[in-house]
């Protein structure tokens, strides 16, 4: 029986290009998972192993791997950065019980790194804190921990101190034992020597260490009070309390390095086994009913009760689909019939593998605090909770946002039509945030998803790993339409065509409601003048028509419906002939409500050198956009904004043109807003004209 205790369960994260992926590659060589280190600018990296991901240079799909330190063993999943994939990033932290934070030396905390410490903190999950690229040009180790502290509002536990900068990057320090690590410049991690502290960094250590012991001696009164009177506690006393204050996530150990030149990684190792929690530390899942209520039970890590599991991520490769699922309580063998509860349908496990990037290795058990991947599953989608058939019970569900952006796509010719649809159905099992509409009307297939990027690679992965060639159309804002005027009006449904004939009349007001109060329908007929069983009819007549709205067919938000009075017939009238009266009622009153077209409103955050911040914040105006605050930093300055989505195809482009390519930016869905009218006519019309054409 494997010991739990020594399972660390771990996620690497941060903003793009601040050396995640290069930080696993290091952790996978120093573990002899790997002999020769793959680089993600020549497109080697273990954990990109995608073809999109090997040429773009970035992390698109999290990558599961697994390797062994000082007799503990490390389930590491490698993490996107950029902010079109932080949906990976989400379902990955749901299941892990530990992390670390990359941060680059020079950038600092950037705007993705805030939104993946959001989720971080959301999930409730410990991290440590690693300050990569030390030797890059601007580096500063001392500016980054400030940003932690102000930006993050976390705290961060100085762990190491790094010795020289930039081009003189050389080790560094480990406050705990008060030693220098020194790397040579041949680039092999093993390579190293352990001195001591520089001369001219003796103070320095000095502070910083007295900093992390009392930090850390708050998690241990005794410990403090004999600290206090002048006894100094010894290495293991002060490592347990820093383990205790991670897991509570009081603080965050904050190391540095250079993980390309190969420097600081071994100390990052053994932060994770003295200092992360093993899947028996964390806060266990609570388990939830179908409705969605909490049983006030929990799955407890132990392989001997009853089996939960969440299956955090669907992977289409070329032995089938690939089902990763956390186990977090009771054990899983090649053969079980288990079941899904999300669909009330049994599963038979066929073969379970433990994954190591794209290659794999062959189980016939899994148990509590393991991730593996399960091949065979039917009907199993991300967020689904696998349990034991005879002892059902359902873990807290993944949400995910909706998606603002979509194009339409055909294939070019007919024999692609079914390879599409087979194709489309893959990717969306393996990505929630990624959905697929059929356009009745046009019966165009419109992709939705998160960001230009975001759809980008998902046409990329249909032309080359399932070979369906399809012709693009143009992005599309994901518009909305809502009411602005009270109206109160009645309508009448009356057909008479020989035999029994259908009647309903009703008398109603439409109200507007609060951003973000959806559709609410209230009725106070009294008297029996509309007979209550009458009255879900009217609802689901008006909830039905919600989809197409009256300005330009988009969906209606935020309004109430009042059922005040009516009439019925003792033969002719029915629940459809209500439902009937409530669908017209819709066409005939929402026009007169003072209808307005709503767009996606997006968080946007860009980063530029000083030199261009005018031209950056001229252009966003122009983009309509209402610049929310500026921080300058030591390389350039932050502008946060918030912009329409429509304003913003196209703009990586423009950007990098003003700011000489160096400019960069984030964004993320923040909420829907009024259009002014004139963009409100114009996107009327091009909705009007591609009807007709």
């Amino acid at each position: 029986m494997t010991d739990i205790s020594n399972y660390r369960n771990i996620g690497i994260f941060a903003h793009v290009d601040a050396g995640k992926t290069t930080t696993t590659e290091r952790i996978l060589k120093l573990t002899g998972k790997i002999h020769k280190t793959g680089e993600v600018h020549d497109g080697e990296a273990t954990t990109d192993f995608m073809e999109q991901e090997q040429e773009r240079g970035i992390t698109i799909q999290s990558a599961a791997t697994r390797c062994f330190w000082k007799d503990h063993r490390l389930n590491i999943i490698d993490t996107p950065g950029h902010v079109d994939f932080t949906i990976e990033v989400y379902r990955s932290l749901k299941v892990l019980d530990g992390g670390v934070g990359v941060f680059c030396g020079s950038g600092g905390v950037e705007p993705q790194s805030e939104t993946n410490w959001r989720y971080a903190n959301d999930s409730e999950v410990a991290r440590i804190i690693f300050v990569n690229k030390l030797d890059r040009m601007g580096a500063d180790f001392y500016r980054v921990v400030d940003q932690v502290k102000n930006v993050l509002g976390a705290r961060p536990l100085v762990m190491t101190l790094p010795i020289g900068v930039e081009d003189d990057f050389v080790g560094v320090v480990d406050l705990l034992t008060e030693k220098a690590y020194i790397w040579d410049d041949s680039g092999d991690p093993t390579k190293y020597e352990v001195v001591d502290v520089p001369a001219d960094m003796a103070d320095k250590v000095a502070q910083f260490r007295e900093e992390m012991i009392e930090t850390a001696l708050e998690q241990d009164d005794d410990a403090m009070e004999k600290y206090l009177d002048g006894e100094a506690p010894d290495i293991d006393t002060i490592k347990a309390c820093i383990r205790k204050g991670t897991i509570a996530l009081d603080f965050f150990p904050t190391y540095c390095g250079s993980a390309f030149k190969n420097k600081g990684v071994q100390l990052i190792l053994d932060a994770v086994v003295d200092y992360l929690p093993n899947p028996t530390e964390v806060k266990p899942q609570p388990e939830v009913d179908l409705e969605g209520n909490e049983t006030g039970d929990f799955a407890i890590v132990d392989p001997a009760r009853p089996l939960r599991s969440l299956a955090f991520k669907i992977m289409d490769d070329r032995y089938g689909a690939l089902t990763f699922v956390r186990i977090y309580s009771g054990t899983i063998n090649k053969g079980d019939t288990i079941l899904n509860t999300a669909t009330g349908k049994t599963e038979r496990i066929g073969r379970i593998v433990e994954m190591h990037a794209d290659s794999r290795n062959e189980l016939d058990s899994a148990t509590a605090g393991d991730i593996v991947a399960v091949l065979g599953m039917k009907n199993v989608q991300t967020g689904h909770t696998l349990a034991d058939a005879k002892n059902p019970a359902t873990l807290e569900p993944m949400v995910f946002p909706d998606p603002v952006i979509s194009i339409a796509v055909a294939p070019k010719d007919k024999a692609g039509t079914e390879k599409l649809g087979i194709a489309l159905g893959k990717m969306i099992a393996e990505d929630p945030s990624f959905r697929v509409e059929t356009d009745e009307e046009s019966g165009e297939t419109i992709l939705k998803g998160m960001g230009e990027l975001h759809l980008d690679i998902k046409i990329d992965i249909l032309r080359r790993t399932h070979s369906v060639d399809v012709e693009v159309g143009k992005p599309q804002v994901a518009y909305r339409e809502t009411i602005t005027q009270q109206v109160e009006d009645t309508y009448t449904h009356k057909k008479q065509t020989g035999g029994s004939g259908q009647f309903g009349r009703i008398d109603y007001e439409v109200v507007p409601g609060e951003p973000g109060s959806g559709f609410q329908f209230e009725s106070v007929v009294t008297g029996g003048n509309v007979p209550r069983e009458y009255w879900p009819a009217v609802e689901k007549g008006f909830k039905s028509s919600l989809d197409k709205g009256v300005l330009a067919g988009y969906p209606l938000l935020d309004f109430k419906v009042v059922l005040k009075d009516g009439a019925f017939h003792a033969v002719d009238s029915s629940a459809m002939a209500f439902e009937i009266a409530a669908k017209a009622a819709y066409r005939q009153t929402i026009p007169k409500a003072g209808p307005k077209l709503l767009e996606p409103i997006m968080k946007v955050d860009v980063f530029t050198p000083d030199d261009h911040v005018g031209d950056v914040i001229g252009d966003l105006n122009r983009r309509r956009g209402m610049i929310k605050s500026q921080e300058a930093g030591p390389t350039g300055v932050r502008i946060k904004a918030d912009v329409p989505l429509s304003e913003m195809f196209g703009y990586i482009g423009d950007l990098r043109t003003m700011t000489s390519g160096r400019g960069q930016f984030s964004m993320e869905f923040e909420h829907y807003n009024q259009c002014p009218q004139n963009v409100a006519d114009a996107v009327i019309k091009e909705v009007q004209e591609r009807d007709k054409g």
